[in-house]
């Protein structure tokens, strides 16, 4: 035990004094995450822009309700005169539409460089032309069509922002600490002088995990506590505390995913290129940076590979969801395979030298 105390605060202390760790391993994702909250802090799309040029009747009379409606996903400007200076500016990017009218037939231009807007343009205008030859007919329509979600309206982006970016510093913290330390201490000939005093390689190993989870929990002290704060809006659920859990058992998985890499790497360039090989493509396949929804199902099934996908969706689900200790058990003790597994297969590779 005292080998192990001597090891983890010369570990932390080393941690603490390289600037450089530090900036890279908190501050640095930190910024992403003030970043994504100052830019997203509506959870509504912004509105598309339609120019209406001349008189376009199922706009112009449309009732007061459904023009309330309609401004919430169209901002319309009137014009006059001709039509082509409005297309060049619908080419040019400065509209995202342009609707006139022609013998009672709608004509909608748009440019498809922004098909999320072009789509919505579509949509709508669609809805309205449907509504106002249903009103024309004389027919009462049958059907209605009300939404209502089912998440608390206060919950704002921050929710699911958090556990993406504070799952990707862990990630690259572990895997970054880990890969790092084992090179460093190989060329440095550490490991050599620790092999021949009286300390086990387990005594190693576990200083430095120790070292490893106490970061990650730092981090998400500071990721959270940043997040709660008024201009961002982070509302912790009941059971917010069920991420302390998930957070040790992804930082082993990371750190073994390290071991590894500096079980390979000859050099701290080689370690560092092997770690970013690694914790880069997870963070952009395990739904982190932006949600996976849309991607290819033979994606979305390549990233429940990812230890960072499970560690993402369980955190994600208790800021999120108030899951409780059940609905996150199947993800924690997948972290704890991979950590396992990965782990054994390090410690076959380890060496204590180069040689």
């Amino acid at each position: 035990m005292s080998g192990f105390g001597t090891l983890a605060k010369v570990l932390a202390l080393s941690f603490i004094r390289d600037k450089t760790a530090v900036f890279f391993t908190i501050l640095f994702p930190l910024m992403f995450l003030v970043l994504f909250g100052v830019l997203f802090t509506d959870h509504g799309t912004s509105k598309a822009h339609v120019v209406q040029v001349g008189e376009v009747t199922v706009l112009d009379q449309l009732p007061q309700t459904a023009k309330t409606d309609l401004k919430g996903s169209l901002s319309v400007t009137k014009e006059s005169g001709p039509l082509q200076p409005q297309l060049r500016k619908v080419r040019d990017g400065d509209y995202d539409a342009v609707v006139s009218e022609k013998d009672n037939q709608l004509a909608v231009y748009y440019s498809e460089a922004d098909q999320v807007r072009s789509a919505t343009v579509r949509g709508v205008l669609e809805s309205v032309v449907q509504s106002a030859n249903i009103a024309a007919s004389g027919n009462v329509p049958r059907y209605g069509l009300n939404t209502h979600r089912v998440e608390d309206k206060s919950i704002q982006p921050i929710q699911y922002q958090t556990p993406g970016l504070l799952g990707w510093a862990i990630s690259m913290s572990a895997v970054f600490g880990a890969s790092l330390t084992l090179v460093e201490w190989r060329r440095r000939k550490v490991l050599r002088r620790l092999q021949l005093a009286p300390v086990s390689l387990a005594a190693v190993i576990t200083a430095r995990v120790g070292v490893s989870i106490a970061i990650a929990l730092v981090q998400g002290v500071i990721f959270v506590g940043i997040a709660l704060l008024p201009a961002f809006g982070l509302q912790l659920t009941g059971d917010w505390w069920l991420a302390i859990p998930l957070i040790i058992c992804a930082t082993l998985a990371f750190f073994a995913i390290g071991l590894l890499a500096g079980s390979f790497a000859k050099s701290a360039e080689g370690a560092s290129g092997i770690s970013n090989l690694i914790v880069l493509p997870m963070a952009f396949l395990s739904g982190a940076f932006f949600p996976l929804d849309s991607a290819p199902a033979w994606l979305r099934s390549l990233s429940e590979v990812f230890p960072l996908k499970h560690l993402v969706d369980s955190m994600r689900n208790v800021f999120v969801r108030s899951a409780d200790l059940a609905t996150i058990l199947p993800d924690a003790a997948l972290l704890l395979a991979f950590a396992a597994v990965a782990g054994a297969i390090a410690v076959k590779l380890f060496r204590w030298d180069d040689v």
